[in-house]
């Protein structure tokens, strides 16, 4: 059990229902139009998993190459810096994600698309091997993205915009209008949640070379750059459910709301790095119960 407990903490478990809150509103609006597949579901969830936690291995990996991860750092000791894995066993690790990701990718494609749509296969092997490139490159490599404020393009991307709207794509095989706005929601609130965690780490980063958008607008600005992805996220739902109303379970979502604002009013005072540490699980959860409100308000009838 000893030896198993690093890797757990190494895999940021946490992380992981953010990962999937794109799967899970996509998967809601296809089953509103009438498409669904659970076995789709299933190897969405998995793949999706697996490349969050090839990510994250992969980040513990990189900041500790790259220097990132040392005694200024706030937050969970990361496994590496701990001593609790080697560099040797984490990449071993990592190549190893790979391979599980690639099997899932394949096996999702498979189900999703079957032998005759080629060209939605030929696209999502593509973007399949798009995200691990992204995973692997945000910490990873001689020029990793993580590293030159991009990281907040990226979560936006693939945490937003392919996750829920490629999770619709898996169903219903045509791309829909119906899925943009709740796509760019989610993103913003994904982005939220990384820029959080370039707050509390913006001093060890400066220092360790590592340039986030955080560092670039200095404390006071990425406070507002915050307030502008979270208030941003709110004013385009609610846009989105008055122009697609359908019932009043479309606004289950708002409930979502109530610890998004207080999460605002706790950033506006925090002061410390440990200030923003304490709210990053709870704005990871609330991003994921936003994302599940939003997809059941359309579903239940």
């Amino acid at each position: 059990m000893n030896e198993i407990k690093p890797w757990l903490k190494a895999m940021r478990l946490r992380t992981l229902p953010l990962s999937v809150s794109g799967i899970i509103l996509g998967s809601c609006y296809a089953y509103y139009n009438g498409h669904f597949n659970w076995w789709v579901l299933a190897f969405a969830i998995l793949t999706t998993i697996s490349l969050q936690i090839l990510s994250n291995l992969a980040n513990d990996y990189g900041d500790s190459v790259n220097g990132a991860d040392n005694d200024e750092r706030v937050g969970p000791a990361r496994a590496i810096q701990s001593g609790e894995i080697t560099p040797e066993e984490m990449f071993d690790a990592i190549r190893f994600n790979i391979i599980v990701v690639i099997i899932l990718s394949l096996a999702l494609i498979w189900v999703a698309f079957g032998p005759t749509n080629f060209s939605f296969v030929l696209l999502f092997m593509f973007l399949g091997g798009v995200s691990v490139y992204a995973a692997l490159n945000y910490t990873m490599g001689d020029s990793p993205y993580g590293y030159r404020a991009l990281g907040d393009v990226f979560v936006f991307v693939f945490f937003g915009l392919l996750s829920t709207i490629g999770g619709y794509v898996l169903y219903v095989h045509t791309i829909d209008h119906v899925v943009l706005l709740p796509a760019i929601a989610l993103g913003l609130l994904s982005v939220g949640v990384l820029n959080l965690n370039n707050m509390r780490d913006l001093d060890a980063d400066a220092n360790a070379g590592k340039i986030t958008l955080a560092v670039k607008l200095g404390i006071k600005r990425a406070k507002q750059y915050h307030f502008s992805l979270i208030v941003g996220a709110m004013l385009i739902t609610v846009i989105f459910s008055i122009l697609y109303y359908v019932e009043p379970y479309n606004f289950m979502y708002l409930i979502a709301f109530v610890p998004l604002i207080i999460h605002l009013k706790k950033i506006k005072a925090a002061q410390q790095p440990n200030d923003f540490d304490s709210q990053l699980k709870i704005l990871a959860l609330t991003t994921f119960l936003f994302a599940f409100l939003l997809g059941i308000g359309y579903i239940l009838y």
